[in-house]
């Protein structure tokens, strides 16, 4: 898992140790955690439109033109007309390379936005805030943060509060600050790093500087896997091969 985390992170100039901590608090590090309680899915734990919405912004960069060119909007939401292929897309998530590397693109567009709204650099922390809150919400959080850092949260953000109570206030009901909720953050995301254990090795220290770190030859590796598991594959041709020609393709081109 940490080497997939080390080459998205050197791939779009995310914060390593944010993305590892994230992946903990997450699914502690397993690629096909399930949330019971949503559709969230994966090292990441994107839910289904999130996914649908990265992919659609940043798959083709990887070789997911296929997944991209599928993914169409509609009154604010991410469809896919062939369910078949839906679900292909959405399968993506339980890949270490692919949620990896889309869950730093998506950090990366959170901290473009957020930087370009406080008129600083967006720490690590800030960017679990964009996750938890959404990147509006956490735009708001960190500006009333940066002004008055000792006010009540709760108030600002009752929806947020009354669904997370725990983190808005603490065992004796008294609404946390700003910046306790913020420091909180800070702490589970170190917890999450430390947990691991012994010294965290950079897989993709000798990688060129913007080379692309999940290559085709990846995808080719994940449908050939996916497709094995089905029975009778080969009795008609079908999207998915075409699609791992298509892959194919791209790997021998470079």
């Amino acid at each position: 898992m940490t080497n997939a985390i080390a080459m998205a992170s050197r791939r779009t100039g995310v914060d390593f140790s944010y993305l590892l901590g994230q992946a903990k608090i997450e699914s502690s590090l397993n690629p096909t955690a399930r949330a019971a309680t949503s559709s969230a899915t994966g090292l990441y734990q994107f839910i289904d439109q999130s996914w649908l919405a990265v992919i659609d912004k940043h798959g083709s960069e990887y070789g997911l033109g296929w997944a991209s060119n599928a993914i169409q909007q509609s009154g604010g939401r991410y469809y896919v007309a062939d369910p078949q292929l839906r679900q292909q897309i959405l399968d993506l998530r339980k890949h270490p390379e692919t949620a990896s590397v889309m869950a730093a693109e998506h950090a990366a567009d959170n901290k473009a936005f957020l930087e370009s709204k406080l008129g600083r650099e967006a720490e690590p922390v800030d960017l679990y805030l964009a996750h938890f809150l959404g990147v509006g919400g956490a735009s708001k959080f960190l500006s009333v943060h940066d002004r008055a850092p000792d006010a009540s949260a709760a108030s600002l953000f009752p929806s947020a509060a009354r669904a997370n109570r725990s983190i808005f206030y603490d065992k004796q009901g008294n609404a946390r600050s700003f910046a306790e909720i913020r420091d909180r953050f800070v702490s589970k995301l170190q917890k999450g790093v430390d947990s691991l254990g012994g010294d965290i090795q950079y897989a993709s220290a000798a990688l060129p500087t913007g080379a692309k770190t999940v290559q085709p030859a990846d995808y080719v590796r994940i449908e050939t896997q996916r497709l094995s598991e089905q029975p009778d594959i080969m009795v008609k041709p079908q999207p998915q091969t075409a699609r791992l020609a298509y892959l194919m393709l791209a790997t021998l081109g470079r």
